[in-house]
């Protein structure tokens, strides 16, 4: 008996990283699971995005674990694209029990000198993108009189951090809504809550950009040289964490076990979070 059996997850972001993850431990765990991803690349992003190969590896995997897997190909900057990832689900599973809002974009830059495309794009992934899911799927959780959502937050959604504010004002946008759509939906039997890492080790910050935003005034800074910079942020002394630790946080507050947490943002931060104060 997994804590998730005859449950249906709806997964953005996916392809890889922390949305692969959260897929394979809920699939563990009983759940099926609908994943998508733009897989395809955003201009104003530096690093290399997630793949339609890499959309496809994920649902390989979640097979492997006995579990049925749908993958669906959709921007979450687009309600309509959400709307119809919902409906796929439906279609396939009959009913949609949690919403992970996990899809997001990183990149850099002072206010000051920042293209306006760059903070849109910024805007509408990793918060706009949370609206079109939860919009997308709350009509039939409301109609189901229950489930979960979790979103995506950071530990940048709670304090400043100088050379990525569009990041920072999308994840304290996200914790805002949590709170907010908790509200509104408690009296359907719906959660909702936030999670908010450290940095996590995936493709988002493991690439050189994402590296120079500590070392600005190395020219090609490493992974290791990195590490040392990442690890100023945390009480524990680590540099990041791993997709595993976000998932386990995700696994928690989807089942029975937290059933009455809600409008929550849970730090995964190793301590981070212990300096702030909101």
């Amino acid at each position: 008996m997994g804590k998730l059996d005859g449950k249906v997850a709806v997964i953005t972001g996916g392809a890889r990283g922390q949305g692969r993850s959260h897929a394979l431990t809920l699939a563990r765990e009983g759940a099926d699971i609908v994943i998508c991803d733009i897989a395809a690349q955003i201009d104003t992003v530096p690093y290399p995005m997630a793949t339609e190969a890499q959309l496809q590896e994920t649902v390989r995997l979640v097979e492997d674990l006995d579990r049925r897997c749908v993958a669906v190909r959709a921007d979450v900057r687009d309600l309509g694209q959400m709307e119809a990832v919902a409906e796929r689900a439906m279609s396939e599973f009959g009913r949609i029990d949690i919403l992970l809002a996990n899809a997001g974009i990183f990149s850099f830059g002072a206010v000051v000198e920042m293209s306006a495309q760059t903070w849109q794009d910024m805007i509408d992934t990793n918060l706009t993108g949370v609206f079109n899911a939860m919009r997308a799927v709350l009509p039939h959780m409301i109609q189901q009189r229950s489930g979960r959502i979790v979103a995506t937050s950071s530990m940048a959604g709670r304090a400043g951090f100088p050379n990525i504010g569009h990041y920072v004002a999308a994840k304290w946008g996200v914790i805002g809504l949590v709170k907010s759509v908790a509200l509104e939906v408690a009296p359907y039997g719906i959660t909702v809550n936030a999670v908010c890492p450290t940095s996590v080790n995936t493709d988002m910050i493991q690439n050189e950009p994402a590296y120079k935003l500590f070392l600005p005034d190395v020219e090609h800074p490493t992974r290791e040289d990195a590490a040392r910079a990442f690890a100023t942020l945390n009480a524990i002394p680590v540099p990041w964490v791993e997709p595993q630790d976000i998932s386990n946080a995700i696994l928690f507050l989807v089942s029975d076990e937290a059933r009455y947490i809600t409008g929550e943002a849970m730090p995964v931060a190793a301590g981070q979070n212990a300096s702030n104060v909101v």
